[in-house]
């Protein structure tokens, strides 16, 4: 199959966009420049792909078909050695005794005063050998500095591994088509290792996206290119388009995203994520006696869903947006934008608890002018997560 674009002109491309080599491109940076991807941005210190022409046919082409994403950007912490498990323990307040093998967790990390240092995704690849798949901030670092005052026979580094998400309906046949009929009955936050012609993959029923959906993990960048041609060659005919990881669907889906919707500064209870804290486990984390204390005392900030009035928002928020109730400040907008699907401006946000009740009606300063906004369900679509568990 005819790759679009050429080498000389795809080179070009990059150099207008680049930031400097204290960025580092993905294995897929190049194809997905050849596929049409026409601005980047940075993540975890890498590029990544956030613009394919047209947000609003990205979310169409993964809700109703399926859609490539480069998402490198999401790196892995691996942690080896005989206390790999305790270690893995130590940093996560979710208990993982029962975690098995090819199995896949979300986690929290925070710090000594219960700030979200991230939210990653767990794989046990053996009972020596983990990888946190993390969101937007140094975890690598945080996590050497722990392993060195554990005092734990653990080994901590970011391996040569680059996931790429396809997502989207279409996504079980396209990945079988690719990589074989054994991956169809693949169970949700499940993982398998496959060979592709001599190239070792990770292949996960995981994804950012709220769809049916998978993540390939490339042990191999030298291979990157490759495998994203193989995708598209085979995925094209079964409606598979390159995309980038919509925020229309993940605020549909209320999926939070680090930098934007939480940092140090939350705490998981005021995120509404207690499943994720085990405090009652026999085994330490970091954090514990302080997420002890907020439990006890109780928060007093919530996050929760907005349906904002007005004409349709143009593009996502650049801001935090103040929220009033009456003349009072009662909380800021971490994430909004319109779904063309539900005719709605739909937003997250973190609200004082007195404001968050269902139903409560609030004011936002948006970029644009004051807008009426209502304390609305989330996820906003799909509320039990039904697409991308049970699909």
């Amino acid at each position: 199959m005819d790759q679009p674009g050429a080498t000389a002109e795809n080179n070009k491309s990059f150099a207008s966009l680049s930031f400097g080599t204290q960025v580092r491109k993905s294995p897929y940076t190049d194809a997905a420049l050849r596929w049409g991807a026409t601005g980047l941005s940075v993540y975890n210190h890498m590029y990544i792909p956030r613009d394919f022409g047209d947000q609003t046919q990205n979310f169409w082409n993964l809700v109703n078909e399926a859609i490539l994403c480069d998402v490198a950007v999401e790196r892995q912490v691996e942690i080896t050695g005989p206390d790999a498990a305790a270690f893995t323990q130590l940093l996560c307040p979710r208990d993982l005794s029962t975690c098995e093998v090819g199995q896949c967790k979300y986690v929290i990390l925070v710090d000594n005063d219960g700030g979200v240092i991230n939210d990653p995704i767990l794989l046990k690849l053996a009972s020596d050998h983990f990888w946190l798949s993390i969101a937007d901030s140094d975890v690598i670092l945080w996590a050497k500095g722990v392993a060195v005052n554990s005092g734990m026979d653990v080994t901590v580094r970011e391996p040569d591994v680059s996931p790429l998400q396809l997502q989207g309906p279409n996504s079980r046949d396209i990945v079988c088509a690719a990589f074989g009929e054994h991956l169809r009955d693949l169970r949700y936050y499940r993982f398998v290792e496959h060979d592709w012609d001599g190239v070792p993959l990770v292949i996960s029923r995981t994804g950012w996206s709220s769809e049916l959906g998978y993540e390939i993990f490339l042990r191999d960048g030298s291979a990157g290119d490759r495998l994203w041609e193989h995708l598209m060659a085979v995925g094209q005919p079964m409606g598979l388009h390159p995309g980038h990881t919509s925020s229309i669907r993940r605020i549909e889906g209320a999926m939070l995203s680090y930098q934007a919707d939480m940092d140090l500064t939350v705490n998981p209870f005021e995120l509404g994520m207690d499943r994720l804290i085990d405090l009652d486990i026999d085994a330490d984390f970091v954090g514990k006696a302080a997420l002890t204390r907020i439990r006890d005392a109780g928060v007093s900030r919530n996050f929760v869903g907005l349906v904002l009035d007005g004409d349709p928002l143009e593009g996502s928020n650049a801001e935090n947006w103040a929220i009033r109730h009456g003349d009072n400040q009662v909380g800021f907008v971490t994430s909004a934008i319109y779904s063309p699907r539900l005719d709605q401006n739909i937003a997250l946000a973190i609200v004082e608890s007195e404001a968050a009740e269902l139903g409560t009606v609030l004011e936002v300063d948006a970029v644009d002018g004051t807008r009426t906004a209502t304390v609305s369900p989330k996820p906003f679509f799909d509320p039990k997560k039904q697409l991308a568990a049970t699909s």
